[in-house]
């Protein structure tokens, strides 16, 4: 008999892949982890439901997550990731070699267990002498840091169960005093076809207090409606504006130089979103 796991992305559409069999199942103190082995994206992390990363695709997100803040950054020597336990945007992370130390505070110790052992090709970076892993609240580690960052990335799950409150305006003034006075942050923030609502307020939230607002896209096959944004608030470094010479040769199989500003392009039903 043929399995199919299939994810409701709204209350009319989902997505669906043919599995050929689940790794490993559980119920964590925080959110349902799943582990499945499917036919056309390799292995697939879901948390209650929903598609976390692909072996197939996941180099599109955590490329965007990461390389457009450092590139945008001059110097990034500390950075911040919060949530991330799959571990792609660290193994991007340490691809800069201007980064001293990169932190990692994931709230669900599970996620970062199972990354390691069903999807070693992202969870790869987790040794590395730069990395430092806090099973923690990244809410709260945000709430008691001051001047301490240099760039925050915030990859969060959808704004469901604890990542609820990763998505509030007050999280973001956390974020801005816990970066350096010309620090950055991005968030991932969703799909601009089921969730234009979400999109437009936390865009406004994040224009109220930081002086540099973005937002840009990439095309992640196994998100919801393919379309994915994020959301830059800059103290001071516009991404549109990283001189040519500050875009050092990287290994990267989505992200380049010139795909860099042009994320940044939006469709027009996109931008309408954010006026």
């Amino acid at each position: 008999m043929d399995l199919w796991y299939t994810e409701k992305q709204t209350d009319h559409f989902g997505i669906t892949a043919k599995i050929k069999r689940s790794l490993h199942t559980e119920q964590t103190p925080f959110q349902k982890l799943d582990m499945l082995e499917t036919e056309e994206f390799g292995n697939m992390l879901t948390l209650d439901g929903m598609v976390m990363t692909t072996e197939r695709d996941e180099f599109v997100y955590h490329e965007m997550v990461a390389h457009v803040p450092l590139f945008t950054h001059p110097n990034p020597k500390h950075v911040l990731v919060v949530g991330g336990g799959d571990g792609g945007v660290l193994r991007e992370i340490i691809k800069h070699p201007s980064v001293e130390k990169a932190t990692l505070v994931e709230i669900d110790g599970k996620v970062i267990e199972y990354s390691k052992k069903y999807l070693p090709t992202i969870a790869s970076a987790f040794d590395d002498d730069r990395v430092e892993v806090i099973v923690g609240d990244g809410f709260m580690h945000i709430a008691e840091s001051r001047d301490a960052y240099d760039v925050i990335m915030v990859d969060s799950t959808e704004p469901v169960g604890p990542a609820v409150k990763l998505f509030e305006k007050g999280f973001y003034e956390g974020i801005s005093k816990a970066l350096k006075e010309d620090g950055l942050f991005i968030a991932q923030t969703d799909n601009p076809w089921f969730k234009s609502d979400l999109i437009a307020k936390v865009y406004k939230d994040v224009k109220e207090i930081f002086p540099v607002t973005s937002l840009y896209t990439a095309n992640v096959p196994t998100y919801p409606s393919g379309l994915w944004t994020f959301t830059i608030g800059s103290k001071k470094y516009d991404p549109l504006a990283v001189a040519e010479e500050r875009f050092h040769p990287i290994d990267t199989k989505y992200y380049t130089k010139e795909l860099h500003k042009a994320s940044f392009a939006l469709p027009k039903f996109v931008s309408d979103i954010i006026k």
